[in-house]
């Protein structure tokens, strides 16, 4: 029996004129100031392929500030500096909560659940913090994505950090309140102010996608030949983004796209399909999970489509 390979670029098109149209875009993540002014009418695209060709459409040179997509790389990030000791200060299953409930964290004695629901980010931080001044664990956090997606522009958005800061009244009490186990070593300030930057870094589709290849290719970076992490470790960062990635939803993300992916409240997504491409997509309208409603979809008729899901075509 033979059959076609559909043509990516096409699918690519279809999806970004369909997504274009559609009436229901979500809405955007209001309690952050600078996020709440964003044209939710923007949606964008971009999937490397394993011989490294980039299709994209929409708005996919548009940056954007990723929010948690950042976790996955300050998770690969502390796993490099201190090995498995991590999951002493931070778990690995669903939540099943919101991505900023204190209410695990009540029952746990201050353990989060996992690394991508904020308090877990947040413990994450601490890891890459420890040791450094602010400024040395943010460089190196931001010098990390620059490597990875080849792109010494990718910088900060400071306006987005700011507003951040300035809003994050739930973030510092998960934070605090893990201090008071000794979940968190450093000055929660410190903590706090790398998080937040870190989570204001402005990527844009083709730059996100670009940077999530090593997780589609047992951990080494094709364009370079570079291993970044252990094809295990590659892995078992897959598993946890296919579990926990897209906090409350993540469940309803497995069941329709069937990717490992990691959302954030800026409206963006970074998917992987092991061994065949690195995908971002980016639509500022949220569901009510927090996670990019048209990115959802997108991604759920692009595994379609392409048969990518890990659970087979």
């Amino acid at each position: 029996m033979s059959f076609t390979v559909p043509d990516l670029a096409l699918v690519i098109r279809d999806i970004s004129e369909e997504m274009a149209l559609r009436p229901d875009r979500g809405a955007v993540a209001d309690y952050i100031p600078e996020l709440a002014r964003i044209d939710p009418n923007q949606f964008g695209m971009a999937v490397i392929d394993a011989e490294g060709r980039v299709f994209a459409g929409g708005d996919s040179e548009t940056p954007f500030s990723i929010q948690s997509v950042s976790k996955v790389f300050t998770l690969t990030l502390a796993l490099g500096m201190v090995g498995d000791r991590l999951w002493k200060r931070v778990g690995r299953e669903p939540s099943g909560n919101p991505f900023n409930s204190i209410v695990q964290l009540e029952r746990e004695r201050g353990v989060p659940r996992n690394p991508f629901i904020n308090a877990g980010a947040i413990a994450v931080t601490d890891v890459i913090l420890s040791g450094h001044a602010p400024r040395e664990a943010l460089g190196e956090i931001l010098r990390f994505l620059q490597f990875l997606a080849q792109d010494s522009s990718i910088t900060i958005d400071e306006t987005v950090a700011a507003s951040e800061k300035r809003t994050g009244f739930r973030n510092t009490a998960l934070a605090n309140y893990m201090k008071s186990f000794g979940v968190i070593d450093n000055p929660v300030d410190f903590t706090l102010g790398v998080y937040f930057h870190h989570c204001a870094i402005a990527m844009n589709c083709r730059q996100l996608a670009m940077a999530g290849r090593f997780l589609a290719h047992n951990g080494i970076n094709p364009s370079t030949g570079h291993s970044v992490v252990s094809a295990e470790r590659a892995r078992r960062i897959n598993a946890i983004m296919l579990t926990c990635g897209h906090y409350d939803g993540s469940g309803e993300f497995a069941y329709r796209v069937g990717l490992p992916g990691k959302s954030g409240v800026g409206g963006s997504i970074l998917a992987i399909a092991p061994g065949k491409a690195s995908i971002a997509v980016w639509s500022p309208g949220l569901d009510a999970a927090g996670n990019s409603h048209l990115g959802r979809i997108a991604l759920e008729r692009l595994t379609q489509r392409m048969g990518w899901s890990v659970f087979g075509a």
